[in-house]
């Protein structure tokens, strides 16, 4: 049924939400019958105009993404401005009179004021309109078209807030359309169950970072879990939960279910209020509940698998508008979609032909261990796995990480996670690029892009080009697109293959990517990207260097300040008992530390004696007694010299990051567990169910020394300050290195503690922890299967000397930088560094295809194809401005290490030097046409190492 409306309904539809861009254009064309009465001062007039104005931006501008009904809220406000204008308008029979035509004319210039105003809402409507977001067997299908989404990757606490849109925009640079981020509990809701403790301020503003990906232009995945793994402290639980009456982690459990429910909740409700849901027109468009249950749910038996479910369940009635997931769930009830993690998930399969295949973690390498060497992931590897996926049917893949940033504070889980989560990621703790991975990687992406108009389009046909070869053809029926991928999984042999009448080289371990199903503009064991280095450049010997361009006079006169922590009990509130207690259902994990004391009378003739000596045997669950370190059972065995009377027995036991994996690892204890013996020639004397008296945490602690900003009596400014000695707080003062370079502390020469820069913990420091002598490889070969300890590197090294501190951390002028230092150390030897770029490096042969960025679309180049070595100067307002090596011929070696070959072109450094020199970046096409042919019948490359400034 048909009508007319009424005028004003007329207009108001005009308004109404979801209006499509026409009506609103429409809207605006209505603003010209603005007329003003003569009765209205034009002084009034602006008065309300300028009351209209500032109503306006201050209301919406409190929104950074502005949703749909809000915007239809102005243009309604803007309306009834306009109508009430309208109605009360006066004319005259003869014609206006001077008044009423001043007035028009304001109402002329009223007009052309607002009507850019109601094309900016306009805009911004469309620019928030909700998408529809679901998904079929191929692809996540966003507004009724399929994606091929390529993810990364970037916890938000991990890094700062003036680092995230950096950190976003080189992801985005790289090739990827979607960030993926965990939530962490434990950050967000410290206290249990009250809304005033909710903390969502600085590192942990979720809204702030997914806002930050949305102003990018990038879509967000976002994980919540809420058990998240992580490597983080307690799985990313509160260590509150487990104290809840009658709970039982990740299980059938009502107490459980019902915490789970209630934080899960709250954070989409907060997304949902923040209208950042793609379904609200936000850039959220996948959530995932639980992480990797699948993993260890058998352990759970039939409660796991009803708890699963009850999960499943619980995160689909939130009505969020956009798919959920789980991870590593073979048995995720529809329409959950389970996806796959892992270094390689060519190989997966969802569980039901109408879900997508979706790879939630790729390993871009690994994470690194106090005690450990360094693991890294070869580029080559990582492109191969990516590329593999993709040609087995997935268009859904995320990198675990994409950034992997700092663990800051005592957020690392473990136990003995180190302070570095790097994670050889293509973005590196610092936030600079990692290259070639970077690179490389961009230029996988651009050419999966290229494909995906055929893999949107067409299902894969499999098809063997030989042993360990395969060719998948992604082609329409009518023949009008089509894509292809050639595989060489052999790990040890290069082949060659045919395919449509043409033959192709795949070197062992590698995919090629043929866009138009007849040219390769990839092949992922050929680099075509630049390679940096960088380093850490040392401002000073040490912290208290006296060079004024290094340090400021105010440090060099000030030194260190020191504050002695006591040993065993100091605390009023310390908590008497027989026996000895578990360490984490003591502390509540409030601090690292809990002092274990007890004493003893002895008379001088105890069996357990030997002469005044006998020896202390402590058995404990770790992680670190003083003195001994293990991740298992540590057993400590030390002589003691008792005395007549009392003797009093005091351990310090610490723990360096609470369980984050595995079936029950919430039950996983530490702490001083017992027996603790005096042993002699004669006997023995178990000492663990006599009265213990435990302390949690030290009295540092309590009196915040770490906080400079509280003055406390505690602090002794000496010279001669104790060096080497445990048990000991320091402070001093520093101006933070001139520039924008990332900075870190190096903490060589102290033995393992914690840091704060004003105030701010920058996480645990432990580099007398060493990795192990052997292990390494001085070159690791890309070729075949990765694993987490097959590319080591820095053995018998300190796993772990430099520690990032955020720009954002320090402050113009004076700066305070506090340490606990457990074992011992001297922190003369303590020395700031910047990290900046060194070199940049290229390497790229005749046999390479051409740059992937001389291809317009999958069936078209441009009209100068063939290899080329590209080189970028990685800061913006950098030119090239030395070339150090270059040649054109057979070099050999490593950024920073060339050399040049047998045969090599007399004319390769000129010939890059004036193409290259003075430019922020340059192209030198691969040729022997550019260089000359020093060697005929041998394929060539070309090496160049540059210096940016």
């Amino acid at each position: 049924m048909h009508h007319h409306p009424h005028p004003r309904e007329r207009d108001t539809a005009a308004f109404a939400p979801a209006a499509p861009l026409a009506s609103l254009v429409a809207a605006a064309e209505c603003v010209p019958f603005i007329s003003v009465p003569p009765r209205h001062s034009n002084q009034q007039l602006l008065f309300f105009f300028f009351f209209f104005f500032f109503f306006f931006f201050f209301f919406f501008f409190s929104f950074a993404s502005p949703t749909e009904q809000l915007c239809s809220s102005f243009l309604l406000l803007l309306l009834v401005i306009v109508r009430t204008s309208a109605g009360d308008n006066r004319t005259t029979p003869n014609g206006a009179t001077a008044a009423v035509m001043a007035a028009a004319t304001v109402g002329v210039l009223l007009r052309l004021l607002l009507l850019p105003v109601v094309v900016v809402v306009s805009l911004l409507v469309g620019a928030s309109r909700a998408a529809n977001v679901t998904y079929d067997h191929r692809a996540v299908v966003i507004d009724g078209v399929r994606r091929v989404l390529v993810s990364g990757s970037i916890h938000y606490p991990r890094s700062t807030p003036d680092m995230w849109p950096g950190l976003i925009q080189k992801s985005k640079d790289g090739g990827l359309d979607v960030i993926e981020t965990y939530v962490f509990w434990d950050i967000h809701e410290p206290v249990r169950g009250q809304a005033q403790q909710y903390d969502f301020e600085g590192r942990k503003d979720l809204v702030r970072f997914v806002k930050a990906v949305a102003d990018a232009g990038l879509y967000v995945h976002l994980r919540i879990g809420p058990y998240v793994c992580a490597e983080w402290n307690y799985g990313g639980f509160p260590v509150w939960l487990h104290f809840v009456p009658g709970i039982k982690f990740r299980t059938d459990n009502e107490a459980f279910k019902a915490e789970m429910q209630r934080f899960t909740e709250k954070v989409v409700d907060t997304m949902k209020g923040a209208g950042l849901y793609a379904s609200q027109g936000g850039p959220i468009i996948l959530s995932q509940i639980e992480n990797e249950y699948g993993n260890i749910d058998s352990a759970y038996g039939a409660a796991g698998k009803a708890y699963m479910r009850w999960a499943a369940g619980m995160a689909v009635s939130l009505d969020t508008g956009v798919p959920w997931v789980m991870c590593q769930q073979s048995d995720a009830p529809d329409p959950l979609i389970n996806t796959c993690n892992g270094f390689y998930c060519d190989q997966f399969t969802p569980n039901s032909k109408s879900k997508p295949k979706m790879w939630t973690e790729n390993w871009s390498g690994w994470f690194l261990s106090f005690g450990g060497a360094v693991p890294y992931r070869p580029a080559e590897d990582l492109a191969f796995a990516v590329a593999r996926f993709y040609q087995r049917g997935g268009t859904f893949q995320n990198y675990y990480m994409y950034h992997g940033g700092t663990n800051f504070g005592r957020s690392t889980g473990g136990p003995f996670i180190a302070t570095s989560y790097d994670y050889d990621a293509p973005i590196d703790e610092y936030g600079m690029v990692r290259q070639p991975k970077w690179g490389h990687l961009r230029d996988v992406h651009k050419a999966i892009k290229l494909c995906e108009p055929a893999l949107i389009a067409a299902e894969p046909s499999y098809s063997s080009l030989g042993q360990n070869t395969e060719a998948t053809v992604y082609q329409t029926a009518d023949n009008s697109i089509c894509a292809a991928f050639l595989a060489n999984v052999d790990a040890q042999s290069d082949k060659a293959v045919k395919f449509n009448g043409n033959t192709y080289k795949l070197p062992a371990w590698s995919v090629s990517i043929l866009p138009d199903c007849k040219n390769v503009v990839l092949n992922t064991a050929q680099i075509n990207s630049q390679v940096t280095t960088s380093e850490m450049r040392s401002l000073g010997s040490s912290i208290q260097d006296t060079d004024d361009s290094l340090i400021t006079p105010e440090l060099a006169t000030a030194g260190w300040s020191y504050a002695i922590e006591p040993v065993g009990i100091t605390k009023e509130n310390a908590l008497t008992k027989p026996g000895l207690m578990e360490q984490i259902n003591t502390t509540a994990d409030a601090s690292d530390f809990l002092w274990y004391s007890t004493s003893i009378v002895v008379k001088g003739d105890e069996p357990y004696l030997n002469g005044s000596q006998s020896n202390l045997l402590v058995n404990s669950l770790g992680h670190v007694l003083q003195g001994s370190a293990s991740s298992s059972l540590i057993s400590l065995q030390t002589p003691v010299t008792l005395v007549p009377g009392k003797n009093k027995i005091d351990l310090l036991s610490t723990t360096v990051g609470l369980s984050n994996y595995g079936a029950f690892f919430d039950l996983i204890g530490a702490g001083v567990t017992g027996p603790v013996k005096l042993s002699g020639p004669n006997g023995a004397l178990n000492l663990s169910s006599t009265d213990w008296t435990y302390q949690i945490g030290l009295r540092g602690e309590d009196l915040h020394l770490y906080n400079p900003s509280e003055a406390s009596p505690e602090w002794v400014s000496d010279n001669a300050y104790p060096t080497n000695q445990p048990l000991i707080w320091y402070k001093t003062k520093f101006t933070a290195p001139a520039g924008d370079d990332p900075v870190a502390i190096d903490f060589t020469g102290m033995g393992k503690g914690e840091a704060w820069v004003n105030g701010q913990s920058i996480g645990r420091y432990w580099p007398t922890n060493l990795a192990p002598q052997s292990g390494c490889v001085n070159s690791c070969n890309y070729r075949g299967a990765y694993s987490s300890n097959k590319c080591l590197k820095k053995c018998g090294q300190p796993s772990q000397t430099l520690y990032h501190v955020p720009r954002s951390f320090l402050q113009p002028g004076s700066n305070d930088l506090v340490l606990f230092e457990q074992f011992g150390g001297d922190p003369s030897m303590i020395s700031f560094t910047t990290r900046q770029t060194s070199s940049i490096c290229a390497h790229v042969s005749e046999m390479h295809p051409a740059q992937i960025d001389s291809w317009i679309s999958p069936q078209q180049t441009s009209q100068t194809p063939g290899p080329a070595l590209r080189l970028e100067c990685p800061r913006e307002g950098q030119v090239i401005s030395n070339i150090k090596f270059a040649s054109f011929g057979t070099p050999s070696g490593t950024c920073g290490n060339y050399n040049h070959g047998e045969c090599s072109s007399s004319q390769a450094l000129a010939v890059v030097q004036e193409a290259c020199v003075g430019m922020t970046n340059c192209s030198v096409p691969v040729s022997s046409n550019n260089f000359g042919d020093p060697c005929s019948g041998v394929t060539k490359s070309l090496v160049v190492e540059a210096a940016c400034s």
